[in-house]
């Protein structure tokens, strides 16, 4: 429960089993209460089973005139009305839409709108919104205090878990934010390598870092933006950005530059340019040229961390890169960040060595019990199977409804556990440039008609959706119904 965040360690694995146990329990009431069909929604899932066999929800007209006078009053005082660009909705042709709070699958936004939630705070909330062993761990934590500024216990209890699930790391520095663990990790690879080059491949996000914004995905790409002005350009010529998937672009360049490029930082699945996958050509490459040349390969697995698999993109790659970034899962919806892999890089960071890095809100004690407690139901629970199929059910009834008879558009879905994306296109969606060949238009008149009945996706064609552990089958019942009805409407 949330005494776990600080219970003694030699009580932790006798204690998490029967925790584990109290909290399925727990669990099961409030997931019921929340969609009303859990025990179905644990049966065998037949990829086929859910096709053509809904109705959209009976919704009242939605309405967002509350949303509408907040997003007003925004505009006044925030920038652009958001403090994420994507959030502003403006891709997708609409105002923002203001939420209220969330509980299980779904958020409800001020105007009282209910929505199946396909964000899941852009991947962190992995077991749903308000889950019993989340909340519970938080509401222990801040009891004790929001922040001490100085060492405590569920750190420590944080980076023993992380290295116990993770192979590849042995060492693990707290951050509080998925830009500064990505930031970090490049200056180490520098230090540690004693080059200046980092390669990176197009559409690939990894923050808001001066070096990183060269050719990014995420919201660059939603806004049409190929780099930020404010970079400096000596910086950014340091950062080489390649396509993604292409091997032969990947070793010209290390042929050119080896002896220069400090690291490879790459997300190993992208979802911030849509989703997409690599090759097993591409990532045999970055391994071995990384082995060969004395280059760092570094995983950023802030959105793919503990969420594909248990051990992330690179359980599934069987990869143990370098080093490798975290954030999202690991804070339980609080902000978080991290960075680690091997003993002898990461004893660079000061103060045992002399690559400085400091923040007063790392390792914050909330943050560490969330996110200790969202790790260790993972960990009881393993339910990543279960997300595959879901995740795969969804990807499924997509493409069937895309290609009905009275339909046939061109589409394209890539989905990994707990992760999917549709693009209305024709070809395969294998790199950043075949993803911005995608319709658009039609992405955003399909999203507008799903938020108006109840499907929170992404507001963007550049960004991955999230799909929970509590999202059910008649969930996805009720977002293909409003997929369907929704592209229906915009093909008309």
């Amino acid at each position: 429960m949330g005494s776990n965040a600080t219970a003694d360690k030699s009580a932790d694995k006798s204690a998490d089993k029967s925790a584990d146990k109290t909290s399925e329990v727990v669990d099961k009431d409030k997931s019921e209460k929340s969609q009303g069909d859990n025990e179905e929604s644990h049966e065998k899932v037949d990829a086929h089973s859910l096709h053509g066999k809904a109705k959209v929800a009976e919704l009242p007209p939605f309405t967002f005139e509350r949303s509408s006078k907040l997003f007003a009053r925004a505009k006044e005082r925030i920038p652009g009305g958001v403090n994420s660009p994507v959030r502003s909705c403006k891709s997708v042709g609409r105002e923002p839409i203001f939420m209220a709070n969330a509980d299980g699958p779904h958020m409800y936004d001020e105007d009282k709108n209910r929505y199946l939630d396909y964000v899941g705070s852009w991947g962190a909330m992995i077991l749903g919104h308000c889950h019993p062993r989340v909340m519970e761990a938080i509401e222990t934590a801040v009891r004790r205090g929001t922040s001490y500024g100085a060492p405590a216990r569920a750190e420590v209890e944080m980076a023993e878990l992380m290295c116990e699930i993770v192979p590849s790391l042995e060492m693990v520095r707290m951050v509080n934010s998925g830009t500064e663990a990505c930031m970090s990790a490049i200056r180490l690879a520098r230090a540690f390598t004693k080059r200046s080059l980092i390669v990176k491949f197009d559409g690939c996000y990894h923050g808001h870092a001066d070096s990183f914004l060269v050719k990014a995905g995420s919201g660059l790409a939603t806004l049409g933006i190929s780099s930020s002005p404010g970079a400096p350009e000596e910086i950014t010529k340091l950062t080489l950005s390649l396509p993604y998937n292409d091997v032969d672009a990947l070793r010209e360049v290390f042929a050119k530059k080896s002896d220069e490029i400090a690291a490879i930082i790459v997300e190993p699945i992208i979802g911030n340019a849509g989703l997409i996958r690599p090759t097993d050509e591409f990532v045999k490459c970055m391994v071995g040229l990384c082995k060969d040349s004395g280059a760092l390969l570094i995983y950023d697995e802030v959105m793919t961390g503990f969420r594909v698999a248990f051990g992330g993109a690179q359980e599934l790659h069987k990869v143990k890169p370098d080093l490798s970034c975290f954030g999202k899962v690991i804070g339980g919806g609080l902000p978080v960040g991290a960075y680690g892999g091997r003993k002898d890089v990461m004893e660079h960071i000061a103060p045992q060595g002399t690559v400085y890095q400091a923040g007063t809100l790392s390792g914050n004690p909330l943050a560490m019990a969330a996110g200790l407690a969202q790790l260790r139901f993972l960990k009881a629970n393993k339910p990543y199977a279960r997300l595959g199929e879901i995740t795969e059910l969804l990807a499924n009834g997509f493409l069937e409804i895309a290609a009905k008879e009275d339909i046939a558009v061109p589409l394209q879905v890539a989905h990994v556990p707990g992760m999917v994306s549709f693009f209305f296109t024709d070809k395969p969606v294998t790199d950043f440039e075949s993803a911005l060949k995608c319709d658009t238009e039609l992405f955003g008149k399909v999203w507008r008609g799903l938020v108006e009945r109840g499907i929170y996706w992404p507001p963007s064609q550049f960004e991955s959706a999230f799909v929970s552990t509590v999202h059910s089958k008649a969930d996805v019942k009720e977002t293909l119904a409003a997929f369907e009805a929704s592209l229906r409407e915009a093909i008309k």
